[in-house]
């Protein structure tokens, strides 16, 4: 099925030029925002969580916004239901404009959302909606905007171009450090809780017109009535999908689980907020520099090679990482852990995302792996931040988030054992007489 969904890749629309690069940023910027958003939200999820949700009790209002942000994934399912089912029906163009525009109405509204003390329960009330309506438009933006990228891509460098969609991920998680550690320099404790929380949100809503614009330029890769049809008794695609799931469930508890760090670093180490900040723009840097690399090796010696040896060194890495972290305490141990956990997680999961993309069949990739991812970061990526914090309070373990990752990668080593390599390159060698592909067919 996989040799199938890689020959029958392209419709005749998918007979395009190479999308200039201004394109390209155009369909990753929605996943970037996301992450900018993310990652913002994480740095000040102690700042956030007095605001709108002012306890006594220590750590309450800590958990009680982790919690808030996590309930946005509750409604990823069905926004990937929708919108990523509409990009199998009317296209990926359309999907996309209207994900991305969704997504923007969130971005721009949480950050403008007054305090508890100034409008009482409707504070919070208004924080859940605006994430709730951000959850259900992302649930429907990485299905459309990754099966575009895929169907765009020369052959050869499919995995190159949908790495760009976490190379533009990574891009924004570096922001929202630099931002963050720009902030925690310049400006008091009292000041970011008041609202340099919000200056940092806003920003991301910045760029939202700009790539709404962009998107409009886009030519349309797929022309649902020359799909083909589902084969009849031919369950392969769901066999991708739950390995699929398995994986991108392996590589968001790892992402969301680095992405603590800086919480982790503050709240428990007791580390300075602005050696905190630090970690997770370090974090972003390894993911601009091993995303493309990533997808550029996964290209050239296969899918499985690039996804496997990573993460066995991220599984023997973790552990030691956060012993060492734990007895230091220290700036220097701090990013050098994290620059060792981030690189080895990056390599590997920046081609988790090309496989399953690659191994789904063209009618139904959009809405599958809309589907798959959301429940993904929906079960496993709204639920990390919240576990880790919720394990380390209860053992009072600090190495809790080290176990919790763990377990992750075992769960993402054997699905990629059993996910049959798709890689053109390598489909190419095991048919004698075939010429290697190097462009759509």
């Amino acid at each position: 099925m996989i040799e199938d969904a890689v020959d029958a890749t392209h419709s005749p629309l998918a007979r395009v030029q190479p999308l200039r690069k201004r394109q390209v940023a155009a369909v990753a910027v929605g996943n970037a925002i996301e992450f900018y958003d993310f990652v913002t939200y994480a740095f000040f999820a102690v700042q956030i969580g007095r605001t709108y949700f002012p306890s006594d009790e220590p750590g309450a209002s800590l958990l009680a916004s982790l919690a808030t942000f996590g309930a946005g994934f509750l409604t990823r399912p069905l926004g990937a239901w929708a919108i990523g089912r509409m990009g199998d029906r009317r296209g990926r163009k359309p999907a996309m404009l209207l994900s991305f525009a969704l997504i923007g109405v969130a971005v721009i509204g949480l950050p403008l959302v007054p305090s508890y003390a100034s409008i009482g329960v409707a504070a919070p009330v208004l924080v859940v909606l605006f994430r709730l309506l951000q959850g259900f438009a992302l649930g429907g933006e990485v299905g459309p905007s990754t099966a575009f990228l895929m169907e765009a891509a020369p052959v050869h460098r499919r995995g190159l171009y949908i790495s760009m969609q976490a190379m533009g991920a990574d891009a924004a998680v570096l922001t929202a450090g630099l931002v963050g550690v720009g902030l925690a320099h310049v400006l008091s404790p009292a000041e970011l809780e008041a609202w340099g929380w919000r200056v940092a949100l806003g920003l991301g809503a910045v760029i939202v017109p700009f790539g709404l614009v962009l998107r409009r330029t886009l030519v349309e890769t797929f022309e649902p009535a020359l799909a083909l049809p589902p084969r009849t008794g031919d369950s392969g695609h769901l066999r991708v999908a739950l390995l699929g799931l398995a994986m991108l469930a392996a590589a968001t508890t790892s992402a969301y689980a680095l992405e603590y760090m800086t919480t982790y670093a503050n709240t428990t180490l007791g580390l300075p907020e602005r050696v905190a900040l630090g970690a997770t723009a370090l974090i972003g840097l390894c993911g601009l520099v091993c995303d493309p690399l990533s997808g550029w090796l996964s290209d050239r010696i296969g899918r499985k090679p690039v996804m496997l040896v990573p993460w066995l060194v991220l599984l023997v890495a973790i552990l030691p990482a956060f012993w060492l972290l734990e007895r230091e305490r220290s700036a220097t141990v701090l990013y050098l852990m994290t620059a060792v956990l981030a690189a080895a997680s990056t390599l590997s999961t920046g081609t988790v995302l090309v496989a399953v993309t690659e191994s789904l069949p063209a009618h139904v990739r959009s809405g599958a792996l809309a589907m798959v991812y959301a429940l993904a970061i929906s079960v496993f990526g709204g639920s990390t931040q919240f576990a880790v914090a919720w394990l380390t309070r209860l053992t009072g373990n600090p190495l809790a988030p080290a176990w919790y990752m763990i377990g992750a990668v075992l769960v993402g080593l054997l699905a990629v054992s059993l996910l049959p390599e798709s890689a053109p390159v390598r489909l190419a060698q095991r048919r004698p007489g075939r010429a290697p592909l190097t462009a759509p067919e």
